[in-house]
Protein backbone atom coordinates (compact mmCIF):
# COMPACT_ATOMS: atom_id res chain seq x y z
CA UNK A 1 0.00 0.00 0.00
CA UNK A 2 2.89 2.38 0.76
CA UNK A 3 4.29 1.83 -2.72
CA UNK A 4 0.95 2.77 -4.29
CA UNK A 5 0.80 5.93 -2.19
CA UNK A 6 4.32 6.93 -3.28
CA UNK A 7 3.40 6.32 -6.91
CA UNK A 8 0.19 8.34 -6.50
CA UNK A 9 2.11 11.25 -4.98
CA UNK A 10 4.59 11.14 -7.89
CA UNK A 11 1.69 11.12 -10.35
CA UNK A 12 0.01 14.07 -8.63
CA UNK A 13 3.32 15.98 -8.68
CA UNK A 14 3.77 15.41 -12.41
CA UNK A 15 0.11 16.01 -13.30
CA UNK A 16 -0.02 19.19 -11.20
CA UNK A 17 2.96 20.50 -13.14
CA UNK A 18 1.60 19.70 -16.61
CA UNK A 19 -1.26 17.70 -18.06
CA UNK A 20 -3.53 17.97 -21.11
CA UNK A 21 -6.28 19.77 -19.18
CA UNK A 22 -6.25 23.51 -18.51
CA UNK A 23 -5.72 22.77 -14.80
CA UNK A 24 -1.95 22.60 -14.37
CA UNK A 25 0.84 24.81 -13.06
CA UNK A 26 2.41 25.57 -16.44
CA UNK A 27 -0.78 26.88 -18.07
CA UNK A 28 -1.87 28.68 -14.91
CA UNK A 29 1.49 30.42 -14.56
CA UNK A 30 1.57 31.44 -18.23
CA UNK A 31 -1.96 32.82 -18.04
CA UNK A 32 -1.58 34.67 -14.73
CA UNK A 33 2.07 35.69 -14.87
CA UNK A 34 1.46 39.43 -14.55
CA UNK A 35 -1.17 39.31 -11.80
CA UNK A 36 0.03 36.50 -9.53
CA UNK A 37 3.80 36.33 -9.87
CA UNK A 38 4.57 35.85 -6.13
CA UNK A 39 2.10 32.95 -5.90
CA UNK A 40 3.47 31.43 -9.10
CA UNK A 41 7.03 31.59 -7.75
CA UNK A 42 5.97 30.11 -4.39
CA UNK A 43 4.04 27.24 -5.97
CA UNK A 44 6.86 26.64 -8.46
CA UNK A 45 9.35 26.35 -5.60
CA UNK A 46 7.06 23.88 -3.82
CA UNK A 47 6.88 21.78 -7.00
CA UNK A 48 10.67 22.03 -7.39
CA UNK A 49 11.17 20.77 -3.84
CA UNK A 50 8.91 17.80 -4.64
CA UNK A 51 10.91 17.03 -7.77
CA UNK A 52 14.21 17.28 -5.90
CA UNK A 53 12.97 14.87 -3.23
CA UNK A 54 11.73 12.33 -5.77
CA UNK A 55 14.65 12.62 -8.20
CA UNK A 56 17.30 12.49 -5.48
CA UNK A 57 15.72 9.43 -3.87
CA UNK A 58 15.28 7.77 -7.25
CA UNK A 59 18.84 8.46 -8.36
CA UNK A 60 20.23 7.21 -5.04
CA UNK A 61 18.14 4.03 -5.02
CA UNK A 62 18.05 2.81 -8.61
CA UNK A 63 20.36 5.25 -10.41
CA UNK A 64 20.18 6.39 -14.02
CA UNK A 65 20.47 2.81 -15.31
CA UNK A 66 17.55 1.70 -13.14
CA UNK A 67 15.49 4.66 -14.24
CA UNK A 68 16.15 3.76 -17.85
CA UNK A 69 15.31 0.13 -17.15
CA UNK A 70 11.95 0.99 -15.57
CA UNK A 71 11.16 3.31 -18.49
CA UNK A 72 12.16 0.58 -20.94
CA UNK A 73 9.88 -1.89 -19.14
CA UNK A 74 6.94 0.53 -19.31
CA UNK A 75 7.71 1.26 -22.98
CA UNK A 76 7.82 -2.46 -23.78
CA UNK A 77 4.47 -2.93 -22.01
CA UNK A 78 2.96 -0.10 -24.04
CA UNK A 79 4.41 -1.61 -27.21
CA UNK A 80 2.81 -4.97 -26.43
CA UNK A 81 -0.54 -3.29 -25.72
CA UNK A 82 -0.29 -1.38 -29.01
CA UNK A 83 0.77 -4.50 -30.93
CA UNK A 84 -2.25 -6.44 -29.63
CA UNK A 85 -4.52 -3.55 -30.64
CA UNK A 86 -5.52 -2.73 -27.06
CA UNK A 87 -3.91 0.70 -27.19
CA UNK A 88 -4.55 3.44 -29.73
CA UNK A 89 -1.89 6.15 -29.96
CA UNK A 90 -3.91 8.61 -32.07
CA UNK A 91 -5.13 10.68 -29.11
CA UNK A 92 -2.47 13.18 -28.00
CA UNK A 93 -4.11 13.79 -24.62
CA UNK A 94 -4.16 10.06 -23.88
CA UNK A 95 -0.51 9.80 -24.94
CA UNK A 96 0.40 12.59 -22.54
CA UNK A 97 -1.44 10.83 -19.70
CA UNK A 98 0.45 7.62 -20.57
CA UNK A 99 3.72 9.55 -20.41
CA UNK A 100 2.78 10.97 -17.01
CA UNK A 101 1.94 7.49 -15.76
CA UNK A 102 5.25 6.13 -17.09
CA UNK A 103 7.32 8.88 -15.48
CA UNK A 104 5.42 8.60 -12.22
CA UNK A 105 6.09 4.86 -12.19
CA UNK A 106 9.81 5.57 -12.49
CA UNK A 107 9.69 8.04 -9.61
CA UNK A 108 7.42 5.82 -7.53
CA UNK A 109 9.64 2.76 -8.00
CA UNK A 110 12.72 4.83 -7.23
CA UNK A 111 11.26 6.16 -4.01
CA UNK A 112 10.00 2.72 -2.99
CA UNK A 113 12.95 0.62 -4.12
CA UNK A 114 14.28 -0.11 -0.63
CA UNK A 115 10.90 -1.51 0.37
CA UNK A 116 10.55 -3.50 -2.85
CA UNK A 117 14.04 -4.98 -2.52
CA UNK A 118 13.49 -5.85 1.13
CA UNK A 119 10.20 -7.57 0.26
CA UNK A 120 11.86 -9.57 -2.53
CA UNK A 121 15.17 -10.44 -0.86
CA UNK A 122 14.43 -10.16 2.85
CA UNK A 123 17.52 -7.97 3.31
CA UNK A 124 17.31 -4.68 5.14
CA UNK A 125 19.08 -1.48 4.18
CA UNK A 126 21.10 0.49 6.71
CA UNK A 127 18.21 2.98 6.86
CA UNK A 128 15.81 0.16 7.82
CA UNK A 129 17.71 -1.15 10.85
CA UNK A 130 15.69 0.90 13.38
CA UNK A 131 12.33 -0.42 12.16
Amino acid sequence: MRIAIRWLIAFVLLAATYNPTPYNWVRWSLTNYAEQLPLIVLSGLILLIGYIIFLRATLRSIGPFGMGLVLALVAALLWVLYDFGWLNLENQAANLWLGLIALSLVLGVGLSWSHIRRAISGQADMDDVDE
